[in-house]
């Protein structure tokens, strides 16, 4: 490529990969394109941003595309404060619209379904080109073989079987909560490796890699192999520094009480400080060694690291109580939770998905995107469309009905609802529910987001890190913290089995944290930060850095790698403050204020409401909205 950097040539940057098969597959996708005047560097500067999407039905949605960024800006810089002029009503009448498609916005079509009688229509529209939310996933062919990894929402957990979240899994087709992975097959002895990406972060066992690069002085980096196995000897940092990590890793002299149900004295205590107060206090270990080390993994599970989190949200999954059914609790389908998107979907519309609806069917066969939104049937899904108002007729106590307007393809469609829920994020719904209330209004302002991308990086054959004797690794600068190989559930893979000569693909999860910033400006600089590289500096820098890491045991970023797909989400996480969950200073917890009740015949769901990043409560938040609505509202 000319004007390029020479270095780029080792980096593989201009290898026929990633970018170039973005290319490649749009320009075979469609028959205008190739028939136009459209030449392929204008397509690559169309969207050198979105960036290669993979093969099969989510090759058009890898995390917000650039066309799902420029729309929800759209509604952030009030283009659709005033009605829209040349609105084209559909004539459409539904008993609900839900808008947000993704694994609550399902869900709550499913209930409401189930709920709400016989003969109900229900509308879901969604802003991506596939359902899902952040449930999808990615697809490669690598040396023909077929990939799946997640592009968000990833791990499921075992349920107590005659539990809610058990049955309503049983109810759409997931009789058998655990999974099959793939074995083995690389020779003795066999390379423990986890079955999700985040297994072993956890347990960091003695084939876990510490890598410590040019933050630390090391030119070039040193990895420490078994690192709490050697008490991080050979690490490049202070001994004060060794000795805090130690006694974090061994952990406290006596076992904190934990929260035994949400709301208790415990629970109520922790939603009042910070994580990285709670840990200082656990640990007894400083602040530096917190953020240095330990941020944004420890309070990555709600996007930003410990500075700022409420430190019960360290403890709020767990009172979703999961069966605790040891190394199996954890589970995860080939391509994340795409899978209970998927099954959702079949089980509101039969013919969504080819073939039966099996645990393999749905995951493997591909869906059928005309049966989505045919006019007989009682549930239909509507890709593409980007709600922008949604407001009562008349007095929201009084009125029978709601607004709701849509664009699609640039144009700006009504249907009528007798009911909504939203079921989107919190960061649109406060702009589109035109007739909201000032409470409501400022109960959002008090919810936080945070962004993450995750990068799906395509291999040929992990040897590298095999050679080097380990499976998982952590680091500390750079792009990411951590990823591990892992074995894949085999509903989703054509091998039965995984050894190092195995294509795979590494999740590197993105996590954009400030420590010390304010809990908005975090947020707002990381949405920055993420949204300003374009696709090929992102790809540069992941290449540099697995070039750097693992050069010396033979990796070679040209030959090596055959995809990357970033997933971006501006949103990605909400991020709990202390007092979210409880309250503070003798106010209400800003989520209690949306769920109470429906406002007129609006009813509200999404993760955002629990402040649990995790898809069962977007499967409880949207029974929670349908019971209202049902409940409250429908009387005909």
């Amino acid at each position: 490529m000319p004007g390029s950097d020479p270095h780029d040539k080792t980096l593989g940057m201009n290898e026929r990969i990633s970018r170039r098969d973005f290319l490649n597959s749009t320009l075979l996708a469609s028959g205008a394109l190739l028939m136009s005047s459209v030449s392929p560097a204008q397509v690559m500067a169309q969207d050198d941003w979105t960036g290669y999407g993979g093969v099969g039905d989510y090759s058009k949605s890898n995390g917000n595309t650039q066309a799902v960024l420029d729309a929800g800006h759209r509604i952030r810089d009030g283009e659709f404060d005033d009605f829209p002029k040349n609105v084209i009503d559909t004539g459409e009448i539904f008993d609900c619209v839900i808008v947000g498609g993704g694994i609550s916005g399902l869900a709550a079509a499913l209930f409401f379904l189930r709920q709400a009688g016989n003969h109900r229509k229900v509308l879901v529209l969604d802003n991506h080109p596939i359902f899902g939310g952040e449930a999808k996933r990615n697809e490669f062919v690598v040396d023909g073989h077929r990939l799946i990894a997640h592009q968000g929402s990833a791990v499921f957990f075992v349920q107590y079987p005659h539990s809610f979240i058990a049955r309503f899994y049983e109810s759409i087709g997931m009789k058998t909560p655990k999974l099959e992975y793939q074995r083995w097959g690389g020779g003795s002895p066999p390379m423990p490796l986890g079955h999700t990406p985040y297994e072993l972060l956890g347990t960091e066992p003695a084939t876990y890699g510490l890598y410590f690069g040019a933050k630390f002085g090391q030119r070039p980096g040193v990895w420490v192999i078994d690192p709490w196995g050697k008490n991080l000897e050979g690490a490049p940092i202070s001994e004060s520094a060794r000795t805090e990590l130690l006694k974090w890793r061994n952990g406290p002299a006596q076992e904190d009480k934990r929260p035994q149900y949400h709301g208790d004295e415990i629970s109520r205590h922790l939603d009042a400080i910070t994580i990285e107060e709670n840990l200082m206090r656990r640990y007894g270990i400083s602040r530096e060694t917190i953020r240095t080390f330990l941020s944004p993994v420890e309070g990555g599970g709600s996007g930003l690291g410990p500075d700022v989190l409420s430190a019960y949200a360290d403890y709020a999954a767990d009172m979703l109580h999961p069966l605790d059914a040891g190394d199996d609790s954890d589970q995860m389908f080939p391509g994340g939770n795409t899978g209970f998107a998927r099954l959702i979907t079949k089980s509101l519309i039969p013919d969504s998905i080819q073939g039966p609806h099996t645990f393999e069917a749905v995951c493997r066969n591909r869906v059928n995107f005309a049966a989505l939104d045919r006019a007989d049937s009682p549930a239909r899904i509507r890709l593409n469309s980007t709600a922008v108002w949604v407001k009562h007729y008349g007095d929201p106590q009084k009125s029978r009905s709601v607004s709701v307007l849509y664009v699609r393809d640039g144009r700006v469609y009504r249907v009528k609802a007798r009911t909504a829920i939203m079921a989107g994020g919190c960061w649109t719904t406060k702009h589109i529910v035109r007739d909201l209330p000032q409470t409501h209004r400022d109960a959002y302002e008090q919810f936080y987001r945070s962004p993450c991308m995750m990068a799906n990086v395509a291999l040929r054959n992990w040897r590298f890190v095999h050679k080097m004797g380990i499976s998982g690794f952590r680091w500390f600068e750079g792009i990411g913290n951590y990823t591990e190989v892992r074995r894949t559930a085999t509903i989703g893979v054509d091998s039965p089995t995984i050894s190092p000569d195995s294509p795979v693909v590494l999740n590197l999860k993105v996590l954009y944290s400030y420590p010390g910033m304010p809990i908005a400006d975090q947020g707002h600089c990381g949405r920055a930060e993420m949204i300003t590289a374009s696709f090929r500096d992102y790809e540069r820098q992941i290449r540099q850095q697995f070039t750097d890491m693992f050069a010396p045991a033979g990796f070679d970023a040209r030959r090596d790698i055959a995809g990357i797909i970033l997933n971006r989400w501006g949103h990605a996480y909400l991020n709990p403050q202390p007092g979210f969950f409880f309250g503070r200073d003798g106010k209400p917890a800003p989520p209690e204020i949306l769920r109470a009740a429906p406002f007129g015949r609006i009813a509200f769901a999404n993760t955002d409401l629990a402040g649990i990043m995790d898809h069962r409560s977007s499967i409880l938040e949207a029974q929670r909205a349908v019971g209202q609505l049902v409940d409250q509202v429908l009387t005909d």
